[in-house]
């Protein structure tokens, strides 16, 4: 590759271009000259070769040197073009420079020497004119670079020098809602959040300082049109205009909030799930000892005796408390939600005896209720739970006191006012209604309040679930829910249930008699008052019962005599080996020996897993005693029918 400066040179005169070669080429020897004599050579060359300066003759016959100088321009605007003329005329020189020529030379010896250098001073001058060039577009390619940077940035940007801001981005115009011309007007200290200010100004000054404290923190602004905001600022150092400045970056965090918000929300709900499982299984276990020996002294106190009615009470009393911790379960999501056929009335009944203890005395409490009101497929904990949870925000809207009514009437939906709601059809409904004569809501905030934690209330009085629960209770029992409010003049929420033909199952009573039996049975629980209490039951149902309160000890004696056994109860949460592992073991003796697996709470097995292991029985504690006597007379019964 040759390192030789290319040059064309143009000159109909070929004695003038002999002149010309031979003094670059022969003098100096640093060029390499390729020569036209008229205009289609010239062009074909210029198109074909790559030069770096242009030699060309002013007059050349129908192609003169200005002509020349825009043939050049039109191919390569930065290619450097030298006039070598015959003519010394002063005029020409001027009109060839005006036009865009790089250096003008005149034909003469002396002249024609000096063309060497002429034509390097031309190179370097355009290499540094092209520098320049690179430079500047490189320059405005990096400002149009920076301007789409900051102007299309998701944080707001801006310059803070003496409390005041020298630059804003649109986003800080948008966030903040003031203009450009306004930012630079007001001081900063005005968006800034009163109880943030002296934080935000302390990091400030330090900062300016050159102390070295965390560049990233938040706080919070006040928006033009009074809004609060969240905000993240990343601060740096700089100089604007010859003084120290920052350069802020400002990014709202309102929905890094929120998530963190749900975030905690939802580990207090797992921490609350692993809690209820626990006490679940200690409080089912306790009712379970409570219920078994009331039931028992039942058995032994005649009817006619006043001890009998308070007996019965505590027996009723139990039933609620099982409930109770199975709406805690349901809440925490420990426990599927089944529904059954049931009457609405009985489940408010006990519910309001509930609020009346738990709302203040200023409330009144007015009830509507329609006794005969029709059976709906419902789960009777979370048709409490969406009554209370009502109910108890209807108390919070009335802290000053008012009214609470309740109404539980039937309500036949027809074609057209099926058409209000979305996916209900016409038909029969039992309809709940929660009035109160609270502060009410405006519009924008009943778009809201079945939002998951959106909650007017103040910090630590409420969690924003409570109405986004009652909504989904609602949405899984095929119900609608709908809400009236105006401010200052209460709400009203209407639930509709759909009504069903099916019959309600019994309520757990001791009438009728029990199934009995002559069947052996081991009963393993490592609780000595449950042992004790289960024995006393079985053998009352004419069982003969054997008991053991550690799984080891039942499965050695199991495994000595399994002929001994019709049927095996065991408690699942035992120490040093799980009732479904005891379960396995025996199965593995014997696999036809049914067993009855029972818990008070148990986040590892349920009803189905319990069956795909085989064991043949499910129960949850605590079990009345009507309900241990049916399933131990079926698995039993069923075992001799295989």
């Amino acid at each position: 590759m040759s390192d030789k400066i290319k040059i064309l040179y143009i000159d109909d005169y070929e004695l003038d271009r002999e002149l010309v070669k031979d003094a670059l080429e022969r003098e100096h020897g640093g060029f390499e000259v390729l020569e036209a004599s008229n205009r289609v050579e010239f062009e074909t060359l210029l198109q074909t070769h790559d030069f770096d300066v242009v030699l060309s003759d002013f007059n050349i016959a129908g192609f003169e040197g200005l002509q020349v100088l825009e043939t050049v321009r039109s191919i390569d605007a930065n290619l450097p073009v030298i006039i070598v003329t015959g003519t010394g005329s002063e005029e020409i020189a001027v009109k060839a420079l005006k036009q865009g020529a790089s250096d003008y030379v005149i034909k003469r010896t002396a002249h024609i020497r000096r063309l060497p250098q002429t034509i390097l001073a031309v190179i370097e001058k355009q290499s540094l004119k092209d520098q320049r060039q690179q430079a500047k577009a490189a320059l405005r390619e990096s400002e149009e670079k920076y301007r789409l940077l900051v102007e299309n940035a998701t944080d707001a940007i801006f310059i803070a020098q003496d409390s005041s801001l020298k630059f804003t981005n649109p986003k800080a115009e948008k966030m903040t809602g003031y203009t450009a011309e306004e930012l630079a007007q007001i001081p900063f200290v005005d968006i800034i959040h009163p109880e943030d200010r002296d934080m935000v100004f302390e990091r400030y000054r330090k900062r300016l300082q050159g102390e070295e404290i965390p560049s990233l923190y938040s706080f919070r602004i006040i928006n033009k049109s009074g809004e609060e905001l969240p905000v993240e600022l990343n601060t740096v150092l700089i100089a604007w205009e010859g003084r120290p400045a920052t350069l802020n970056f400002l990014r709202d965090i309102t929905e890094k909030k929120k998530l963190e918000a749900q975030l905690r929300q939802a580990q207090k709900m797992e921490a609350i799930g692993t809690l209820s499982g626990g006490i679940a299984h200690d409080f089912n276990n306790i009712l379970g000892i409570i219920l078994g020996n009331t039931e028992l002294a039942m058995d032994d106190v005649p009817e006619w005796n006043p001890a009998r009615r308070n007996l019965e009470e505590v027996r009723n009393a139990c039933f609620r408390a099982k409930d109770v911790v199975q709406q805690i379960l349901s809440f925490s999501r420990r426990t599927e939600t089944n529904r059954k056929p049931l009457r609405i009335v009985h489940i408010l009944k006990e519910s309001l005896k509930l609020l009346r203890a738990s709302i203040p005395t200023s409330i009144e409490i007015l009830q509507d209720i329609q006794t005969d009101a029709d059976t709906i497929l419902g789960n009777p904990t979370q048709i409490h739970q969406v009554l209370i949870n009502l109910c108890t925000n209807a108390a919070h809207a009335m802290e000053e006191g008012g009214i609470l009514k309740i109404t539980l009437t039937n309500h036949l939906l027809d074609g057209r006012a099926a058409a209000r709601y979305p996916d209900v059809r016409p038909g029969r409904y039992v309809k709940l209604s929660v009035k109160d004569t609270g502060f009410g809501m405006a519009a924008e905030i009943m778009n809201r309040i079945f939002d998951p934690y959106f909650t007017t209330k103040d910090v630590g009085k409420g969690t924003g679930m409570g109405l986004a629960v009652v909504h989904g209770i609602v949405k899984g029992h095929k119900g609608v829910l709908s809400v009236k409010s105006k401010p200052r003049e209460g709400s009203t929420f209407d639930i509709l249930f759909p009504a069903v033909d099916q019959k309600c199952a019994p309520e757990p009573g001791m009438s009728g008699a029990l199934p009995l039996g002559h069947e052996r049975i081991l009963f393993v629980d490592d609780e000595e008052a449950m042992v004790s209490l289960n024995r006393q039951r079985l053998k009352r149902l004419g069982y003969q019962v054997e008991t053991r309160t550690d799984p080891f000890e039942a499965l050695a004696l199991f495994r000595s005599h399994p002929e001994r056994f019709d049927l095996v109860i065991t408690d699942m949460t035992m120490p040093g080996m799980a009732g479904d592992g005891l379960a396995q073991e025996l199965m593995k003796i014997e696999p036809s020996i049914p067993v009855l697996l029972c818990t008070g709470y148990s986040d590892r097995i349920d009803k189905d897993k319990a069956r795909r292991m085989g064991i043949a029985g499910f129960a949850l504690k605590p079990l009345d005693l009507g309900e241990l006597a049916r399933t131990v007379r079926d698995l039993l019964d069923r075992q001799k029918r295989k």
